[in-house]
C-alpha cells in the first residue's frame, strides 16, 4: 500500500509539474498581439491542458500524500511531512489561481474572435500566470526536496 502511495504521489507530483511547465512556456513563447482567432485557440488549449493534465495531477498528488501520511505512522511526527503539507497548500491554492483565470479566458477567448482583443490585457495576464506559474514550479521543486531528503526539523515542545 504504501509503495503504491508513493508511486501515485510521484506520478502526480511528475504530471502537475509538467502541465504547470507547458503552459508556463507556452506563454513565454506567446506574442500579446496575437489576433482573436489565435488568441482563443491559445486559451483553449491552456485550459485544456489545466483541466486534464494540472487538476487530476494535484488531485492524485494530494489524495495520495495524505493517504501516505495517515497509513504511515512515521510520518505523524516528521516535521519534513507537516512542511510539506505546508508547502503543499500553497501548491493547491496557486494551481487553483492559475487554472481559474485560464478556463475564464477561454470561454472569453471564444467571444474574442468577434471583438479585438486589448494586447496590453493580454501581455498583461500572460505575465502574470508565467510569473505564478514559476514560483509555483519552485515550491514544487522544493516540495520534491523536502520529501527526497527528508531533513530533520528540531521538535517543537507544546
Amino acid at each position: 500500500m504504501r509503495r503504491l502511495l508513493k508511486f501515485l504521489h510521484t506520478v502526480g507530483a511528475v504530471g502537475l509539474m509538467g502541465g504547470m511547465a507547458v503552459v508556463a512556456v507556452v506563454l513565454l513563447v506567446a506574442s500579446p498581439s496575437i489576433g482573436p482567432a489565435a488568441y482563443g485557440f491559445l486559451m483553449d488549449a491552456l485550459a485544456k491542458v489545466a483541466a486534464w493534465v494540472i487538476l487530476p495531477s494535484m488531485t492524485v498528488t494530494v489524495v495520495a500524500g495524505l493517504l501516505s501520511v495517515a497509513v504511515t505512522p512515521g510520518f505523524h511526527d516528521a516535521g519534513w511531512v507537516w512542511a510539506k503539507a505546508a508547502t503543499g497548500i500553497l501548491i493547491f491554492e496557486g494551481a487553483l489561481h492559475v487554472v481559474g483565470p485560464l478556463q475564464e479566458e477561454a470561454k472569453r477567448g471564444a467571444g474574442a474572435i468577434a471583438a479585438a482583443i486589448d494586447p496590453a490585457s493580454v501581455a498583461r495576464l500572460f505575465t502574470s500566470e508565467r510569473n505564478t506559474l514559476w514560483v509555483l514550479i519552485a515550491v514544487s521543486a522544493a516540495n520534491i526536496a523536502l520529501g527526497v531528503w527528508r531533513p530533520r526539523f528540531p521538535r517543537i515542545p507544546f
